[in-house]
């Protein structure tokens, strides 16, 4: 067995311990995921992840950034996501497992990457549950508003937002600005004057997300054939509203509002990248279900792309309505469907696209929450997270265990977190996986794809590439010379390393005749990628030191690919962490933060960082000196 943490599983092995059950008859008395799945239940669940939070509440802001511009932004991301799917769906055809991306590059990057991505996937999917979660929260109170059902408000958000307002409302009354005080900030300060509590601590949680988010596990934990027919039946009535709002909305567009179409530039259309591609991530959800599909290699590459065309469309036309009928100066709101409806005076359609977004949330929080468990199961089965994440429900034939730990790990966050947060972190954690599964296509020898089933098509990229890196460097020339007048600062590192790793390409594609598809996908991703801000890159990164050192400490030792480990693994092991308390007290006392719950959070985060920087420099020092010792 190999000791290198890049050693590679071989699609020969990934599908010959998926045809022997591999891992699910050692837990769970011979049970297996049951082949429930078709074309159409792919292509219906893809659209399910995919038409939700997005077509009901990011859509407004996006609008309101880019105008009727914003249309070209959702082109934008089609494409960019259709790259993406391609590259899934040739994957896909060749390695019908369940894993999704964390699947694809254990084949083609090695074990580190892949569990980099699939820690990533963890977040993705998490993240993303939460900011649907709280999203169907609103969505359901206000529909419950409709019927004169009062809940208090307390119990319908999340505390920091709730003590921010407070604050904000105080110091803006101090300074009697008192016009800046908008119905957000009075109704979460009523929130936070209104709960109960004892002394300073109020009692404010979001008790909606977290009862979505039980009735959802539940019914993911009993079946999936229970998971099919209600997410068929929920994207059928969504689908149904959706078109009948577009063509209602069409008779009340006014094309003046059309004008202008790029009112803030491209700079205001892009400002909205992050909660447009968090409508689109969805696609890739379907991925997860390979081993419950009854012909993976030719129904999911088909469902990915059918799913993806349809959404495109649908969010299209919305767009193009939303900005008809009003202003997209008015459209900052998080219900803008329902607010345009309402400013036309058709308050019936109000409430009928209440209750439709309150379905359309819930069935993408029921893609999210399938495809999460099946990600736990993958790793599990390799050995880099313990096997009882790959149990299988001897009656159900569904991962039970990681499926109830999804539910916890995503109810509990639900209580206390919002929206904006949530949805940045989901979109650059998708981007970064759609990065590596076009980068591994790449890697894919041409020659193994099998007649019958879905091929990426090849189009030489030798030519095509350096020619669009040249247009693009003139035509952004001014932009792209202006990162280097010394009045920059870190909000552009992550456009220099995107600069960087076009210029890569180019040469690698003028030297290895690369395939188009996947360096278009690859590049277009890792842009958008930039379009997020340093500081959600930042997180990322914090993220994914934490997942390296859980790596370093179970998943290199267990996994099944390396029985043997370095003999000095458990050496470096015991440095790293004296080195991780010593950074506690060095972040603590040397940089001391506001809060004691800030100290907290910069302590944990100084040990992951510290574990993962002496571990490493450990692992250089002992694997040289082993080396010379062997010479």
């Amino acid at each position: 067995m190999s000791k290198s943490i890049f050693r590679k599983k071989s699609i020969t092995k990934i599908l010959a311990d998926c045809a022997s059950g591999f891992s699910d008859a050692e837990h769970s008395g011979g049970s297996s995921l049951k082949k429930e799945l078709n074309v159409k239940d792919l292509t219906l669940m893809g659209i399910a992840a995919v038409v939700g939070a997005g077509i009901f509440s990011t859509i407004g802001l996006a609008a309101f950034n880019g105008g009727p511009g914003v249309t070209i932004l959702f082109v934008i991301t089609a494409i960019t996501c259709g790259f993406s799917a391609l590259c899934y769906a040739e994957f896909a055809s060749r390695i019908p497992v369940a894993g999704s991306a964390y699947t694809y590059a254990y084949a083609s990057f090695g074990e580190l990457i892949a569990w980099i991505i699939g820690w990533d996937l963890l977040m993705e999917y998490a993240i993303g549950n939460i900011a649907v979660a709280v999203s169907w929260s609103t969505y359901f109170v206000n529909l419950l508003e409709g019927f004169h059902i009062h809940v208090p408000a307390y119990l319908t958000m999340d505390y920091y937002s709730a003590f921010s307002a407070h604050q904000q409302l105080l110091e803006l009354t101090k300074n009697h600005n008192l016009a800046a005080i908008t119905d957000t900030i009075k109704e979460a300060n009523i929130a936070w004057n209104t709960a109960p509590g004892f002394g300073g601590l109020k009692l404010i949680a979001n008790i909606p997300a977290l009862a979505i988010v039980v009735g959802i596990t539940y019914l993911v934990y009993i079946g999936i054939r229970e998971t099919k027919k209600a997410t068929n039946a929920m994207v059928i009535l969504k689908i149904a509203i959706v078109i009948a709002v577009i063509a209602i909305g069409f008779f009340y567009v006014t094309p003046a509002n059309w004008h202008p179409f790029m009112p803030n530039g491209f700079g205001g259309v892009m400002k909205g990248v992050s909660g447009v591609f968090f409508a689109y991530i969805g696609f890739d959800a379907i991925s997860t279900t390979a081993e419950e599909c009854r012909d993976p290699q030719r129904d999911l590459p088909r469902g990915m792309i059918y799913s993806l065309i349809i959404c495109t469309v649908l969010y299209i036309l919305i767009a193009l309505v939303l900005t008809g009928m009003v202003s997209y100066k008015n459209l900052a709101v998080g219900d803008p469907l329902a607010y345009v409806f309402n400013q036309v005076h058709l308050s019936k359609i109000s409430g009928i696209i209440s209750f439709s977004a309150v379905i359309a949330t819930a069935s993408v929080l029921l893609i999210f929450q399938l495809g999460q468990p099946r990600i736990w199961m993958s790793m599990s089965r390799d050995g880099l997270l313990p096997k009882i994440f790959s149990k299988i429900h001897p009656k159900f034939h569904t991962p039970s265990f990681a499926t109830i730990v999804t539910g916890f790990v995503v109810g509990v966050p639900a209580l206390f977190l919002n929206l904006t947060i949530v949805t940045d972190l989901t979109s650059i954690g998708t981007l970064f996986a759609f990065v590596l599964v076009c980068g591994g296509v790449l890697l894919l020898p041409r020659e193994a794809a099998k007649a019958g089933r879905f091929h990426l098509p090849y189009i030489n990229s030798k030519w095509i590439v350096p020619a669009l890196f040249v247009l693009c460097a003139y035509f952004f020339r001014n932009g792209i010379m202006g990162l280097f007048d010394g009045t920059h600062n870190k909000d552009d590192l992550p456009f220099f390393l995107f600069i960087g790793l076009s210029a890569v390409l180019t040469v690698l594609a003028f030297v290895k005749n690369l395939s188009l598809i996947p360096v278009l996908g690859l590049l277009s991703c890792f842009y958008l990628m930039t379009e997020l801000g340093y500081t959600n890159w930042v997180r990322f990164l914090v993220w994914l030191v934490i997942g390296l050192d859980i790596y370093i400490s179970y998943g290199y030792e267990h996994s099944l690919l390396g029985e043997k480990i370095a003999p000095w693994h458990k050496q470096a092991k015991r440095i790293s962490l004296i080195g991780a308390i010593v950074s506690i007290f060095v972040v603590v006392i040397f940089d001391p933060q506001e809060s004691v719950t800030m100290d907290v959070i910069y302590g944990l985060l100084g040990f992951a960082l510290g574990y993962l920087v002496v571990y490493s420099g450990a692992a250089l020092v002992f694997s040289v000196f082993q080396k010379e010792k062997a010479e």
